[in-house]
């Protein structure tokens, strides 16, 4: 560490938001594989709140204080001394868990591990490229590396308009596979946009029924972003041998077995090659950019409370600083 400091927002005990202190804390010094990231924007994900109230202090290593945030997009401001395909200046973004919890992107500056770092599509800006690295990372990873989704295969994915479900949608309709989604009337459109076949309003409609005439048999996968009671709700949707995966908590094996499915539980993880492989989709048009809801790096806490509510369409990103 230096003398040297920087902005940052962090807590020093889990708890709500007044837990959530903006002040000073030494600037991080790069090592020979990272790269140090000066952040213009950084991204709310459930995740934030979670770790604050310390729900993940069991399951992820911590130190106080402790920087939340994952998300970052920024210009890079020095490399390490084995690092050879970024140089200072470039224009980057990352998905930032480490395994220790404490170095987070709400703060003017983050280092990180050089391949778990990407360029930025040409075509967005840094607050549009904020929004992308977990979610699209989640989403790819869950579709490809989890369940393998196929061509003409059809897939449940729940809370389209969300960050994960927006890029889900179209990675989904990029390999080939009939989507289905659920969203609120005010979101009919958008997700039909994005791709979704059928889009199920979940304030009137039962959603189990609905699939039921759309696919009387039955689906083949259901991606869970909500757990509780909809991914119980989930199972009865699914063929034999369907698959069901969350991002939320681990499925039941007793559900599993009744049910005769496979249940996965996924937790995103870095990867800078996947993530570049995203930010190519991007520039050539074949991914659009969630939408995004903008605020100020000082309103973390109310925009981790906003996102706990569930209705944002795309994601809301925090501006760090003035790139």
């Amino acid at each position: 560490m230096t003398s040297e400091t920087m902005k940052a927002l962090y807590i020093e005990n889990f708890g709500g938001i007044d837990q959530i202190k903006i002040g000073r804390l030494p600037l991080p010094q790069v090592n020979v594989n990272e790269v140090k990231i000066k952040i213009a924007y950084t991204a709310v994900n459930p995740v934030d709140g979670k770790i604050r109230q310390g729900l993940l202090k069991e399951h992820l290593p911590h130190h106080f204080p402790l920087i939340l945030g994952w998300d970052a997009a920024g210009i890079i401001d020095e490399v390490g001394s084995n690092v050879t395909h970024f140089k200072k200046g470039d224009k980057v973004f990352a998905y930032c868990r480490k395994p220790i919890v404490q170095w987070g992107s709400y703060a003017e500056y983050i280092c990180l591990e050089a391949q778990n770092v990407a360029f930025i599509p040409l075509n967005l800006t840094f607050a549009q490229a904020a929004a992308i690295p977990l979610a699209a990372l989640t989403a790819r990873q869950v579709l490809f590396d989890k369940v393998h989704l196929k061509k003409g295969e059809t897939i449940l994915i729940q809370a389209g308009a969300g960050g994960v479900g927006s890029l889900a949608i179209q990675f989904a309709k990029l390999a080939g596979a009939r989507v289905i989604t659920t969203g609120s009337k005010a979101n009919q459109s958008y997700l039909k946009e994005l791709g979704a076949d059928f889009v199920i309003d979940y304030h009137t409609k039962d959603i189990r029924k609905e699939i039921r005439k759309i696919a009387p048999d039955g689906i083949d996968t259901v991606f869970d972003t909500l757990g509780g009671q909809s991914l119980k709700d989930s199972y009865s949707v699914l063929k034999k041998n369907g698959k069901i995966v969350s991002i939320v908590e681990p499925p039941a094996e007793d559900l599993n077995e009744r049910y005769g499915v496979q249940g996965f539980y996924h937790f995103v993880n870095p990867n800078g090659q996947e993530l570049q492989e995203i930010a190519n989709l991007i520039q050539e048009g074949k991914i659009k950019p969630v939408p995004i809801q903008e605020m100020a790096i000082e309103e973390a806490g109310e925009a981790q409370e906003i996102n706990k509510k569930g209705h944002v369409r795309g994601k809301i990103v925090l501006k760090v600083s003035h790139n």
